[in-house]
Order: C-alpha cells, then structure tokens, then sequence
C-alpha cells in the first residue's frame, strides 16, 4: 500500500480488510473470504490439525501480511518454530521447494491457486476459518473511484462471474460467503 501513498497507483488488489487499514485507507465491498492456510510439499507426513502443531517445524511466511501477523500470535502464545519471513509469496513456494522450510503459512488464496494446479507438489494440509476478507484497497477520499468500483463488483456478483473465476484460477469458490457484505461493512477487530 505504500505505492497508493506515494501516488504510483490508484488501487491494490486483494488486500485484506483490517479495521486499521479502513482508517487510513478506502476499500470496495469484499470480493473474497480468505482464510490462513498452511501448505506443504504433498506426502511430507506432515499432519497439522490445529495451529499450533507447527511447532518445531521451518516455517515460512510472506513478511507484512496476515501471515506473518498469524505466526507473531502463535509465537507470543509460546509455539517454537524456526521463522523465515520472505519478501515475496513466490519465494516461499521457491523455499519449500528447495527444501529450505518445512512448511508455508499463507492465505488460502494463494495456497489454492498453488495447490490446485494440475500435478502440483503442494497441498494444503490445514485450512483456517474464512474470517478475513479482501477487497479493492484505495487511497482515503478517493469516493467517486470507489463507488464505481464498487458498481461493478455489485454486476459481477449477481452474474455470476466472480464465482465463475474464482473457480478456474482457484478451483475452489472463495467469493460466495461475501456476496451479502458491503464496502461499508464493519470488519471487527481480531480476537487474540
């Protein structure tokens, strides 16, 4: 969001919707129920049935994200593991390739577009709550843009055609739960 800051865009895409975020920044009504998801090489045994059993794993991360947010609580709640924050999602798949980390804390949009490619190595081995939503992320004041927006989300939803991407790049649907919620939805602050 720094680059809507310094003026070098007018939207970010897919960015979560956080109650501190809506302060500083305007948003459309959500477009997809996202959720943390952690994601491993497929076969690796590996068997996470809740959160914390990621200790003692290498565990890797987008830095600047609801994952690195995720794993800093799991931390703070006394869950050891070893911590790799990289720069990019991309890298965290390069580090799980190259057998560098054990597993990746990601949001379930990116785990399922990497886990649903045909022959694809990883797959997702935990799926938490869709409780987060992104949307259309716009510099504050910036109304008109984000009513027009907002306008055509609204026709895509009631066409259909945001389910019907959702299902071919994710093979999964990750926008019907939003269907009913707003850009002036109140998203609430995280419980701890």
């Amino acid at each position: 969001m720094a680059s809507l800051d310094a003026n070098k865009y007018d939207i970010a895409v897919n960015i979560t919707i956080l109650p501190e975020r809506q302060r500083r920044y305007n948003f459309t009504r959500p477009c997809i129920a996202s959720s943390i998801t952690i994601a491993a090489f497929k076969g690796s045994g590996l068997k996470i049935e809740k959160p914390e059993d990621i200790a003692g794993q290498s565990v890797c991360y987008q830095g600047d994200t609801t994952a690195q947010y995720f794993t800093g609580k799991l931390s703070g709640r006394g869950v050891r593991f070893t911590s790799y924050s990289y720069d990019k999602i991309l890298n965290c798949f390069a580090g799980l390739a190259l057998g560098r980390v054990d597993i990746i804390v990601v949001d379930n949009i990116a785990a399922s577009y990497y886990a649903g490619k045909e022959k694809s190595p990883v797959e997702v081995i935990w799926r938490g709550p869709s409780n987060e939503y992104t949307g259309i992320c716009l510099k504050k004041g910036n109304d008109a843009l984000t009513e027009a927006l907002n306008s055509a989300l609204e026709e895509l939803f009631a066409k259909g055609v945001m389910s019907q991407i959702s299902q071919k790049i994710f093979n999964r649907d990750l926008v019907s739960p939003v269907r009913g919620l707003y850009g002036d939805t109140k998203i609430e602050e995280r419980p701890d």
